[in-house]
Parts: C-alpha cells; structure tokens; sequence
C-alpha cells in the first residue's frame, strides 16, 4: 500500500499549476507585480487598477467537472475521504487549496502574494474561488463557506477572522484532518479523558442466544443490529437507544454487534452522576455536562476513522446529547438504563430503541481473549462464571490480574484472577453494609451432609443461572429477575453467617453485611428508599448480600389495627416485589424461621437449616478450633465435647478464652483452659454450672 503522505504531496502538482497561472494573470495586469514592498502599501495605480473595476474571474480549467464525486481506485486518503464523506469535487478543490500550506511552505509566499498582503500565508474565501474559477459573486460558490455547508459542518475547514470582509477570510484546516491525510490516525487530543477507542471484540460464539429479556425490543438479537450496522440491510446510518436491565449490559450488546459487523467504534462516557442523591443537593449548573463535550470533535473522528460512536453513562437530561450526536452519516449507540423519553428528541427523529439483553456471566471467549494467548494453568469457567462484567471490566481485570502476577513473581493463579475481577466491582454497598473479604473455605465448615449439600447447591445455582433461567427458558417470567436468594434458619451459632461467608469465598465475590440500624428509619418511606438503594448497588455490582436476623425487615405482615402495621406491611410488599426481580445473590440468616413471611419463603430458591451439633460434631468443632493453637501434650476436648452441648460459636470464644489463658502463662492449652472457657460460654449464656471442684 502506498503511503499517505506522498500520495497526497503528488496531488499537490495540479494545484502548483493553477497557482502559477493565476500568478501570471495577475503580474500581466498589475503594474506593482515587480516592486518587492508589494503588499505592504497601496501606490496610485493600484488604487486606480481596483477603481476600474477589471474582474478577472475567467475560469480555470476544470471549473466545469460535475458535482458528483467518483469513488477513488488508489490508496490516497483524500479522494477516499471525499467519496466517504460524499463531497463535490468543488468541496474536494476548495478543501485541497487551505491544505496546501500545511503540506508545503511553497505555498505560503505564493498565497501571501495573491492575498496581496505578505503576511496573509493562507488561502483566503476569494483566493480559493479564484482559484477553484468561481466568480466571487457566485451565490452558489460563497455558500461553500456558510457554517452550514458541508466542508464547515463536517469540520473539516475553518474559516477564521469574522470581522473581515467574507472574501478575505482566511481558511484552515484543522491539525487533526491534516495529520489524517498524511496517514496518522490517533485520536483527536481534544477527546482525551472523553472518549476513547473502544477495543475491538471478538464475535461471539452464540450471538443469537436467548436474553430473557421482556418488552418489544427482546425480539432484537444482536445479528439483526450487527446486519444494520454493517450496511447489509439498510445504508442509512443507525442511532440506537439500548435499554439496560443492569449496568454494562448495553455496552457488552453495543459491542457484540459492532464486532459481528467489523466496526471500530469509539466511546463516550459524558459523566456520572452519584446513583443517590437529593435535586436540591445537586442542582444542574447553568451549563449541562453536554454542552461541555467536544461534539464537532467527536463527530468529526468518526467521520474520518469511519467509526461508530457507544454512548453509555448518560447525563441527567440527555436531550441535547442525543439530538446532537443523532447525525445522518455517522451510527451511533446510546445505552441507559431509563427508559427512552421521546420528549428528549422534541420534534426530532427518534432513536431505533431496544432492550439490551441481559448480560451472561463467565464468558469465557472473552476472558480468554483478554488473558492472552497462554492458557492459564487452572480451570477458567469455575473462576469466572459469578462475574458478570462487560467487555472493558474484562480487559481491566485482566490486565490487573496479569500484574498481580507479575508483582508476585508467580504464574497467573486463579486467587489473582479473582481479587482483580473483584476490584473491578468495587461497590458503594459499603454506606449501608460492611464488607467481609471471605478467608474461609469448605474444611472451615463442620456441618452435617445435609447442610453442605445445599450449601454447594446454592453455589451451583448462582454459577449457572444464566443457562437454567435463560438459555432453557425456566425462567419464571412475569419481569422476574435471575437472583439467587437464600434463607439460612438455626440456633445463634450454628455457622449461618460462616456458610455464607464461605459461599462468597467458592464464588471468588465480597459477601456485604448489610447494617439495618443504617437500613430501617423511623419516617415512612424512608426505609424502602434505603433498601432500594442497596438492592440495586447489588444488582448492578457482583457480591454476595447478607441479611443478618433478617426477620427484622422479612418478618411476617400482620392485621392493621394502626397506621404503624399499615406502614410495616407496605414495607413487607416492597420487599416481596423486589425480590422477584432481584438479579444478585442475596443470603437471610434467622434465629427463628417461624418469624418469616409465608410469602417470603416461596420467593426464596433454598432454605438452609443449621442443625444444633451433636456431641460427635461438638468435638469435630473444638478439634477445628485448637488446630493451629499450641495445645499442652495430653490436652484432650472430648471431655467438653460431651458435657458443654455448645454451638460451634461459642465454641470458638471458649477457645479463644483458652488461648488468652495459655498465652498469659507462656505455655500451651491445656484441658483445664478448655474447661474454664467452656464454663464461661455456660454462664454467657445464662446455664446452670455446676461447682468448680466437682469437675
């Protein structure tokens, strides 16, 4: 392939010739053409020269070629850009004429000559219909340089110095359409920190799979949207409003297909505003976040990279957004999770508005593009299945994996790929939870083979919900979400809040101990503020949710004798109608199931019960608890196993009573410790103990 550049240089002959045949014209006529301060001053001839009036506006060759421009047959980038951008060979000429003192600084002597002021190096309005052979009085032809006209309106010429008379302003062609045309495609610096090239994606395997999504846009897969993006059903660019069910899912969809059809595409990202907040709080200052985006600049990349532009994030009232990027040669993809307000637009063309698929967790063709060409030495679809990020979380999560790695001086291990995929869903649940960074496994947990089967149940669940409830169709419908909800019921120790943390760790998420002094408010309404907040914090991030004595906000509704239950019932309504479009994983812990709504238990996909320990599950406990404690040679808790019926926390505080007791004699546990703990556990308790000596 040719260069660029030099293609571009050669065009600049033709120009050369129409330069110096102009140049001729005018020192035959002009009596000044030989005096060297020409330009600076104004001598009588010249005066009387422009008082009579003598036009010279005989055509230069090839003024007459039609309006319509051909497609190119080399590799030079203008006339390639002329036939993409659909310009006339007369906005080709005129667009040539301003670059070429960019190109070569021949030109700018032999421009200042013709501007007749030596300080004027650039091709003016005049100039260039002068020598484009257009008369200056040509309506047609000063319409070129109207900021309507398409060489101005596509950012590709200026036309500078207003206050000058029309024929005398300068023109130029800004740096990035220069460098452009020389061969150099990066990003206008006008866009950094505002949009960047959004990395290309291989196509998905299954690009047609099922979304289980709900609305009219659901019927939309994303090969239809791929087909219309490449031009295959319709030539006519395409804007489009992606309604997103969970944040990313419309940036992973608008990806997909822009990979299926083979086009590179920037994204834009205007500003965030916090998901919480009060109008008066944050009032909108007198100009919007969109009037401050570089919208030319943006339009004009596209345009010349022949890229698509992905919008996500957007502002509060995205109306002059869209209607500014909604442009006839340039697709352009807005995702939201509000539903499309045809007021944004007034009376302007709506957007193609479609549901955004929900977006499937442990895709692994992505993952793998994003680790690399090297397989990882673990199992990736176990690791990675919880992690519903999209196709920039990926990358970045890769990428922090790898580093990790690299840091450690290790190959990538799965504990890696797990803390960088964590990052990733760094959460604002912390305002109204307390966030547990799960260090147990399955050998912490002593529980019966019951509990642990349903335990590694539920972990099955939440790894493969998205093929179950959306690839198989088991979906219950009616709006219901793909969350995972579970109810842990037993005695105060019994290892509830452990089994979670434990399921956290298996899913490689951040389990979230949501605070409910923080949750419940005494004002009404407040309470269902709170929880909405957190329920969609965990919708929109990946981490366990634990509800710890959840029969505090789950409990049971009751007869309304007062405005109070009337309140905590409406409560209880909120609860059940969130649960059923709940899309994370949400674990209740109790202490008395009976005190849960009926209701409530059939929302919940397992019930958990946490059997009190018998003796032989007793010693099992005190066995886990003393295994990395030094311990005397003839300690022995079957003793206490049998005698103290404990549960596996308190347990654990006996122990660690012990411990104290061991570490402040310099010496190792002893069964005496473990008995005096034990005892203690009896009386926290409020138990019966009987007489030190009688042990």
């Amino acid at each position: 392939m040719s260069d660029p550049s030099s293609s571009l240089l050669g065009r600049l002959g033709e120009l050369r010739e129409r330069v110096a045949l102009l140049v001729e014209r005018r020192s035959a006529t002009d009596p000044t053409a030989a005096d060297p301060m020409r330009g600076m001053y104004l001598t009588d001839d010249a005066v009387r020269r422009l008082l009579s009036g003598r036009a010279e506006d005989t055509p230069a060759p090839g003024s007459d070629e039609p309006e319509t421009a051909a497609e190119p047959a080399d590799d030079d980038r203008l006339p390639w850009l002329a036939h993409w951008l659909r310009l006339s060979p007369l906005d080709t000429r005129v667009l040539l004429i301003a670059l070429a003192p960019d190109l070569d600084r021949a030109f700018e002597p032999l421009y200042g000559y013709l501007n007749d002021d030596v300080t004027r190096r650039r091709a003016t309005v005049g100039l260039a219909l002068d020598l484009c052979g257009v008369p200056a009085h040509s309506a047609a032809g000063r319409s070129r340089f109207h900021p309507a006209a398409r060489l101005l309106a596509l950012g590709l010429i200026e036309v500078e110095d207003p206050e000058r008379p029309f024929l005398s302003r300068s023109l130029r062609v800004p740096d990035r359409v220069v460098a452009h045309l020389l061969g150099d495609d990066t990003p206008d610096p006008a866009l950094a920190g505002t949009a960047r090239l959004l990395p290309y994606r291989p196509p998905p395997q299954d690009a047609q799979s099922p979304d289980g999504a709900a609305g009219p846009g659901a019927a939309h897969g994303v090969d239809p949207l791929a087909s219309r993006l490449a031009g295959q059903l319709s030539v006519h660019p395409l804007t489009v409003y992606l309604r997103e069910h969970r944040d990313g899912d419309g940036l992973a969809f608008a990806t997909d297909a822009l990979g299926i059809a083979g086009v590179p595409a920037l994204h834009l990202v205007p500003g965030e505003h916090p998901p919480d907040h009060h109008p008066a709080e944050h009032a909108p200052a007198e100009r919007t976040a969109g009037e401050r985006l570089p919208y030319r600049e943006l339009l004009r990349e596209a345009r010349l990279t022949g890229r698509a532009i992905v919008v996500t994030s957007l502002p509060e009232r995205p109306g002059e957004l869209i209607r500014a990027l909604a442009v006839d040669d340039v697709p352009v993809l807005f995702a939201d999770p509000r539903p499309y307000d045809p007021q944004w637009c007034d009376a302007g063309r709506d957007p193609l508005v479609l549901d955004a698929p929900r977006q499937r967790a442990g895709d692994l063709d992505a993952w793998r593009a994003a680790l690399g060409p090297q397989e990882p030495a673990f199992d990736l679809a176990p690791v990675v299945a919880a992690y519903r990020l999209g196709p920039g979380g990926i990358d970045r999560a890769s990428r922090s994996a790898l580093d990790h790695a690299a840091f450690d001086g290790t190959e990538l291990s799965a504990a890696h790929l797990r803390l960088a995929a964590r990052q990733q869903s760094a959460s604002g649940l912390e305002r109204h939870a307390r966030r547990i960074r799960p260090d147990v496994g399955w050998p912490d947990l002593v529980l019966p083979e019951g509990p642990l089967t349903q335990l590694r149940e539920l972990v099955l669940r939440a790894r493969h919900r998205d093929r179950v409830l959306g690839d198989w169709r088991l979906s219950a419908g009616g709006g219901r979400g793909r969350g995972v909800v579970g109810l842990f019921a037993g005695d105060s120790g019994t290892g509830k809040t452990l089994s979670a943390e434990v399921v956290a760790g298996e899913l490689g998420l951040d389990l979230y101990v949501v605070q409910l002094p923080s949750v419940v408010d005494k004002y009404v309404g407040e309470t269902e503020k709170n929880l909405e907040r957190i329920f969609s914090e965990a919708d929109r991030t990946d981490a366990v949710l634990l509800f710890d004595e959840a029969d505090a906000v789950f409990g049971k509704r009751s007869e309304v004798s007062s405005s109070n239950d009337r309140h905590a019932n409406m409560e209880s309504a909120y609860l059940l109608q969130r649960l059923e479009s709940f899309d994370g994983i949400a674990l209740l812990t109790t202490n008395l199931r009976a005190n849960i709504d009926d209701a409530f238990t059939r929302r919940l996909d397992l019930v958990v019960d946490f059997p009190f320990p018998d003796e032989e599950q007793r010693l099992a406990l005190w066995r886990h608890s003393l295994a990395h404690v030094p311990c005397a040679d003839d300690v022995d808790p079957a003793s206490c196993a049998a005698d103290f019926e404990l549960a596996g926390g308190s347990i654990r505080s006996a122990v660690v009573t012990a411990a104290y007791a061991a570490a402040g004699r310099g010496d190792g546990v002893s069964t005496a410790d473990l008995l005096a703990g034990a005892r203690r556990e009896y009386r926290k308790a409020g138990r019966l103990v009987l007489d030190d000596a009688s042990w």
